[in-house]
């Protein structure tokens, strides 16, 4: 058994590591599960890639007109995946210390640990959002134009993007509201973290991307539903 202190998504496997997210310490917790989504998309992100760069042998054409060559969208999914990992690990830190800051005897001392753990948990949630955020443009592509073979993968990742955004969007939203619970006034946070306050508007306009994505290509992907 291992303490849920020493599991991390890179050394753990996902047995452990689900097995720790079952568990009632908070961390991984919920932002960490999105990290995971995260990286289950880019994961499959630079499959469906691999496999159109094999059938193409071509670049392909962002919609704005910009050359985007298979194998580069592969490297990047593969630093996504990377990435998102990492950040996964690191929400999971930023949850150890907004429980520990709730832990804590009722007081000032209290107060000022849970706005600065519930900064810190925002701020990690809405870099995860944000990099998440970044792949749709990449996967609207290989939706659009990758190997049709693999659509129903690429909607699995759609699917798992839209997750993982999600799930970030719903944190940085809790935690700067349990900033002003902790004291401060919203309007306070706001002026104090302008970028986290922002990525809910930017969240909300990724995931209804990723919903016009689903629709556009639900045709092709569940075609026995339209018969």
């Amino acid at each position: 058994m291992h303490d849920s202190s020493d599991v991390t998504t890179r050394t753990s496997t996902v047995d452990e590591w689900t097995r720790a997210l079952a568990g009632t310490n908070g961390s991984p917790g919920g932002g960490a599960g999105a990290g995971v989504m995260l990286a289950i998309a880019a994961s499959l992100m630079s499959m469906v890639a691999g496999y159109s760069e094999r059938a193409d042998g071509q670049s392909e054409r962002r919609a704005g007109g910009e050359s985007s060559d298979l194998s580069e969208l592969r490297a990047r999914a593969h630093s996504l995946r990377e990435d998102a990992l990492r950040l996964a690990d690191e929400d999971s830190a930023a949850s150890s210390a907004f429980g520990a800051a709730y832990r804590l005897e009722k007081g000032p001392e209290r107060d000022a640990a849970v706005r600065a753990a519930s900064v810190d948990a925002a701020r990690a949630s809405s870099i995860l959002g944000r990099r998440a955020s970044e792949a749709v443009d990449d996967l609207e592509l290989l939706a659009l134009h990758g190997n049709p073979a693999l659509i129903a993968d690429v909607v699995v990742a759609l699917g798992a993007l839209r997750a993982a955004i999600t799930g970030a969007r719903t944190n940085v939203s809790f935690d700067l509201a349990a900033v002003s619970r902790a004291g401060e006034s919203p309007e306070q946070v706001r002026e104090e973290n302008p970028e986290v306050w922002s990525s809910v508007t930017l969240f909300d306009q990724a995931r209804d991307r990723i919903d016009a994505i689903t629709a556009a290509v639900d045709d092709r992907a569940a075609p026995t539903d339209h018969e």
